[in-house]
């Protein structure tokens, strides 16, 4: 049986065991989130390891607003993303993966292109969205959330992420259409 969520978290201040059961509970949906944010297994594994060292660095100054534990979570990871974002912009790094598409024969790399040509263009789109809309696909999308579970992550009613989702594929669509 599932140990209550308000319960566990607060055997968690003391018990690092029942920590551990909060990290499997939502490690994997806090790296799915990161990994869309970023686009890299590399950073997304570092970054939710972040989080949740973070998470139980500050533990005792938890308190229980009526939101999941998980919505605070993913405000934790969502200023760890938005501090790669920064840095990033800072420096520019050339992946690997660019380095091996060179050594590939030509007709390969063609193929390639043409394979994740449109996956592509949608991410790139997705990351030039705001923070929160980014946040609301990943949920609605990869973690497959109802509205209902989003709006309590999102400190929203379940009209405003409605609202919000609405406004969000109309933007989606004329980035892409621009494109």
């Amino acid at each position: 049986m599932r140990e209550n969520e308000d319960a566990l978290v607060e055997r968690a201040k003391e018990d690092p065991a029942a920590f551990g059961i909060l990290y499997e509970r939502y490690v994997k949906q806090i790296y799915n989130y990161i990994y869309y944010r970023t686009g890299n297994h590399h950073d997304a594994e570092d970054l939710t390891a972040r989080t949740f060292y973070r998470a139980l660095s500050n533990l005792d100054g938890y308190v229980n607003r009526g939101i999941p534990f998980s919505a605070w979570l993913y405000r934790i990871a969502h200023n760890l993303v938005a501090n790669w974002h920064r840095e990033q912009n800072r420096r520019q790094v050339i992946p690997l993966n660019d380095l091996a598409l060179t050594r590939r024969r030509r007709t390969d790399v063609l193929q390639l292109i043409e394979a994740n040509e449109e996956r592509e263009s949608l991410l790139r789109a997705i990351r030039r969205l705001p923070a929160d809309r980014q946040q609301l696909l990943i949920l609605k999308f990869v973690e497959e959330m109802p509205n209902a579970e989003i709006s309590r992550i999102m400190g929203r009613s379940v009209g405003a992420v409605k609202s919000l989702y609405h406004r969000t594929l109309i933007a989606l669509r004329k980035e892409l259409e621009e494109t």
